[in-house]
């Protein structure tokens, strides 16, 4: 994978990590798995087994690395995929979902234990907007979601305060 980025996320597998690369690239558009790196006789792992898998999604650069049970993901550090319709959020939701564990507020973790905002571009832009009122309805329609429904974002948005 030529062009390395300055910058790329780096995730920790116990011994999953070609399995969710090639997961995760199944979803996203634009992706793409990179040449694997295998453990040699230095270990510590067997040699011969995979060690790390460079990998794109959407474009973004990725790494997977099989290090062992020691570490595993927690909801301090999500990705967010930002959609532009309701089918691209039920598609990702639907997706990254899929054996893993709904959350609430778009947020999701997938069967690795990877979590995952699936937002609707939209809601920074009804979240910024200059009266607080729409802005806290909008809010607050959102905690009370699991999947974000952008129809009732919309809605809140809207609605006039009586």
């Amino acid at each position: 994978m030529p062009n390395i980025p300055k910058i790329t996320p780096f995730l920790w597998f116990d011994d999953q990590a070609e399995e969710a690369a090639k997961f995760y690239a199944s979803i996203f558009k634009r992706s793409k798995i990179g040449k694997m790196t295998r453990y040699g006789n230095a270990g510590p792992r067997p040699a011969g087994t995979v060690m790390t898998v460079p990998f794109r999604l959407d474009g973004q650069a990725f790494i997977a690395l099989n290090g062992g049970p020691q570490f595993t993901f927690t909801e301090a550090v999500s990705f967010v995929v930002n959609c532009e319709t309701q089918e691209e959020i039920d598609y990702f939701w639907e997706k990254l979902s899929a054996g893993g564990e709904e959350v609430q507020c778009g947020w999701l973790k997938d069967k690795y234990g990877l979590s995952w905002q699936i937002v609707p571009t939209a809601l920074s832009k009804m979240l910024q907007d200059r009266d607080p009122a729409k802005a806290n309805r909008v809010m607050s329609a959102m905690l009370q979601m699991v999947k974000i429904d952008i129809n009732r974002l919309k809605q809140a948005y809207k609605r006039r305060e009586a």
